[in-house]
């Protein structure tokens, strides 16, 4: 991806499993509010705070990205942390990211406010400071406890949808039409992901 020396980008990592229509919304209202010219969606290879049990196939989950921003120019999905091996820690995203875009580029890591309960676990947060500028957005249901004084706080629409609530409607055949797009959905059955049997 190419992007003028001067650019904003913002860099939404997460697990994304599955990807849902909170994550774009998240995405779109983030750009706007900050002013990007790009977000990229960067999923995790191996999360370092979920059971890899809970998780399905990282190539499974950057397949339902691709399906999910199809349509939105600004919108993106990297590969960098599936193609790492290992666990996938912010601050090693965040120096390639550095390097590939270069120290005049402006780049917002975008988080959720439900990751606040765990900031203080992430390896090396400092050093994340000092590579890019740290957001957090308000997610419906976590309040905004614990932000670090070096973080933008931003608000978004509250949307009441988690990926654990999908993956449990899933695993009790219910509908989860509307929640995820439509490619999504699709994927998802075509896939029989996420089913108990």
């Amino acid at each position: 991806m190419k992007i003028a020396k001067h650019a904003k980008l913002g860099i939404l990592g997460g697990t994304f499993n599955p990807v849902h229509v909170g994550h774009l919304i998240l995405a779109q209202e983030s750009a706007e509010k900050l002013g990007l010219d790009k977000v990229v969606f960067v999923p995790s290879n191996i999360p370092p705070h979920k059971s890899e049990t809970s998780v399905i196939k990282a190539e499974d989950r950057y397949n339902m990205l691709l399906f999910a921003i199809q349509g939105n120019p600004l919108f993106e999905v990297s590969r960098l942390e599936i193609e790492r091996p290992g666990r996938s820690y912010s601050v090693e995203s965040m120096k390639e990211f550095r390097i590939v875009y270069g120290k005049e580029a402006g780049l917002f890591f975008i988080t959720g406010s439900d990751s606040l309960k765990e900031i203080s676990t992430w390896k090396d947060l400092k050093g994340i400071f000092k590579l890019v500028k740290f957001v957090v957005a308000e997610r419906e249901g976590y309040p905004l406890e614990g932000v670090p004084e070096e973080a933008q706080v931003i608000r978004i629409t509250p949307i009441g949808i988690s990926s654990s609530l999908i993956r449990e409607r899933i695993g009790k055949s219910r509908s989860i039409r509307y929640l995820v797009p439509d490619g999504v959905l699709g994927y998802i059955e075509e896939k029989r992901l996420y089913r108990t049997c």
